[in-house]
């Protein structure tokens, strides 16, 4: 049985793949996806402010928050499969 260590990273795991991507998939689907990284981009806008900045580093705040958010939600449904599986 896996323990809880486990399932929080194969969660965060998920959510850097989900993150990377819709970072990849942006441009080649003319930005149809952008509502999918809004977590992230608020982030960056926040943090990174409004004018100035890297553009590097706004992206790279926007990869981390996304992959955080998705991987919260994974790490949920990880640990209900494994409260049911318990059951």
């Amino acid at each position: 049985m896996p323990s809880i260590r486990t399932h929080f990273v194969i969660a965060l795991a998920i959510g850097a793949l989900i993150s990377t991507v819709l970072l990849v998939l942006e441009p080649l689907t003319d930005f149809a996806f952008l509502w999918l990284e809004w977590p992230g981009i608020s982030a960056a806008y926040f943090l990174r402010g409004a004018v100035g900045g890297s553009t590097f580093l706004g992206i790279a705040i926007c990869w981390v928050v996304n992959a955080l958010s998705y991987g919260l939600g994974a790490f949920v449904i990880l640990s209900a499969f494994k409260v049911l599986r318990e059951a």
